[in-house]
């Protein structure tokens, strides 16, 4: 993903979430991001762009049974 890409889905989850704590880091993999919220990794983003008129973005979120038993 481009520098762009990466400010614009950042800008686009904290609106979109309502936080301002969120961030977007890059990967050595070029196909995808880090999402991280409060400095914990929250979840990967991939990016969709093999048809370059229709991209597309998927987050992936990861939910640990440990952490609903902290709740």
């Amino acid at each position: 993903m481009t520098a762009q890409q990466i400010a614009d889905v950042q800008a686009y989850l904290k609106k979109r979430f309502g936080v301002e704590n969120l961030t977007v880091k890059p990967r050595k993999v070029e196909d995808s991001v880090e999402v991280y919220l409060n400095d914990e990794i929250l979840g990967l983003l991939y990016i969709d762009d093999e048809d370059k008129d229709d991209v597309s973005y998927d987050l992936n979120i990861s939910i640990l049974q440990q952490d609903l038993d902290e709740m």
